[in-house]
């Protein structure tokens, strides 16, 4: 390949744009014929299920399972949590007619206007809420952990591959326990169990919050979260958990008899990460050659890439299938090695290229020479496209679970002190808004993190908007002394987390 990197533009020149071409070059995902909507293709897919699956197993480990509930939600089930439906109203999609009939000139029309119109989910709170006042009766059916893998629905309006579709793919996981007390170690052990996986399995390091008020879950009494840092200095929400306190169990009349023959009302949470981790990982590791994937996620581990005359073909092609059969025999994180052998008629370079671009953590370029001299080629993602080692194939078979290991933690650590090195601390207002000042014309420099001492009130929001920041998160990791909030001069013991976000 000529040029001198494989995606233009490079992050330096046009942030946006790259990650858009980090997605094309890499065969990810693509826009499709429904508005805002995506079509996630075999390679983008295959990361996801990685994903999935691991995080599954997490949360069957925790005695949570898994169940599925309809797509469409009446629109009076919905309506009877007030804040709940007054913050997602603007992004329902919304079914009114039950077939279609010819219009008589070729095409067709809705008919069968329904009597009550049904939301496709934006989210489920209310679909659990109806069948959880079912379900409970007493004390002995607590508690109730139900997790869902399914598709939403929000009508977004500006809308970005993995980050912000309209319908995207997610778990969302909803319980129902006997006190207040149970429901917020439920929420923080999903808090912890994200931020663990977020960090060994993406190698996206997070920080753990509760977000302040303005930026609640619409029905929640708290929402905690999870907050990455992205190469172009902006915020990404990662995952959520909300303690829901009783608010949907007033709603939906969940009740419960206590021990003492009491009626009572459960407390309930609700929590969800979706594809939008997978525009994270790209955000986070990926350079101006393409994506780059932790090893753990990645769809394949190796890619095997045989070069050879006609006359060698055969010879090349067993020697590539052996090692292949030897290296597939071991497990990585419980998981069989995921080897690849790309034996299609394309040129070497731009086969080459094809894996770059798609991230594969280490590709093996093997030959006739190479099989002669038990020197195998190999190159780690997680380094520059054309840097090669040499290393004989029992040396591979011996060390590549370590090599793995070293990519995946060479990821996190580039990622987490690149976020440390882009976090600030500030004392005053003037230094605040010098900060992000720094990225209104070039969005690829949006400044970072800010963490300063603050009130938690919707007056601050007055100040941030003309800046286009948010407050990202009160972490959990506290200072020990008090403060001075540089938004009102209020004496405040707490830090919070500000930046530009997606």
């Amino acid at each position: 390949m000529c040029a001198k990197n494989a995606i233009s533009p490079t992050r330096a020149e046009n942030y946006p744009e790259w990650y858009q071409q980090v997605i094309t070059a890499a065969d990810l995902a693509e826009n499709s014929p429904v508005r805002g909507c995506m079509v996630v293709k075999p390679w983008g897919y295959g990361i996801w299920e990685n994903l999935q699956q691991q995080l599954d197993n997490r949360l069957k480990a925790t005695g949570h399972v898994n169940a599925y509930f309809p797509l469409l939600i009446p629109l009076s089930q919905i309506e009877k949590e007030a804040s709940h439906i007054e913050g997602f109203a603007k992004e329902c999609a919304v079914v009114t007619h039950h077939r279609l009939i010819e219009d008589g000139k070729g095409g067709l029309q809705p008919a069968g206007e329904l009597e009550e119109p049904y939301v496709i989910r934006p989210t489920s709170e209310t679909m659990f809420g109806s069948m959880y006042a079912k379900w409970i009766q007493s004390y002995r059916d607590l508690p109730v952990k139900i997790n869902q893998w399914a598709n939403v629905m929000r009508w977004e309006m500006r809308t970005r591959l993995f980050l912000r579709t309209s319908e995207f793919l997610w778990q969302e996981g909803h319980t129902a326990h006997a006190t207040a007390d149970e429901a917020v170690d439920e929420t923080l052990m999903i808090l912890d169990l994200y931020a663990d996986f977020a960090e060994e399995v993406l190698a996206l390091p997070v920080i753990k919050g509760e977000k302040t008020i303005t930026e609640r879950f619409p029905g929640a009494s708290n929402t905690y979260c999870i907050e990455a840092m992205m190469q172009d200095g902006k915020a990404l929400q990662a995952g959520t958990s909300h303690f829901l306190g009783q608010n949907f169990a007033r709603a939906y009349d969940i009740n419960y008899l206590n021990q003492d023959g009491e009626l009572q009302h459960v407390w309930t949470t609700s929590w969800g990460v979706s594809t939008r981790l997978i525009g994270g990982v790209i955000m986070t590791h990926s350079d101006d050659d393409g994506l780059v994937l932790p090893p753990r996620i990645a769809p394949q581990h190796i890619v095997i890439l045989p070069i050879y005359k006609d006359a060698d073909r055969e010879r090349v092609l067993n020697y590539c299938r052996d090692l292949q059969t030897r290296l597939a025999q071991q497990y990585y994180h419980h998981q069989p090695l995921r080897v690849h052998i790309d034996d299609r008629d394309l040129r070497g370079g731009e086969k080459n290229w094809q894996w770059v671009k798609r991230g594969a953590p280490i590709r093996l370029e093997i030959g006739p020479r190479d099989i002669d001299n038990d020197a195998l080629t190999y190159y780690r993602r997680d380094q520059g496209a054309k840097e090669r080692q040499q290393i004989s194939q029992n040396d591979l078979v011996d060390s590549v679970l370590n090599i793995l290991d070293d990519i995946q933690t060479t990821l996190f650590n580039r990622a987490q002190n690149y976020r440390d090195q882009r976090t600030q601390d500030v004392t005053n207002l003037e230094d605040f808004k010098a900060f992000f000042a720094k990225g209104e014309k070039h969005e690829t420099t949006a400044g970072g993190f800010v963490r300063c001492y603050a009130v938690d009130s919707p007056e601050v929001e007055k100040i941030l908007k003309p800046l286009k920041v948010s407050a990202r998160c009160i972490p959990l990791e506290q200072p020990s002394e008090s403060g001075t909030c540089i938004f009102t001069g209020e004496k405040v013991d707490k830090h919070i987390i500000f930046a530009k976000a997606y």
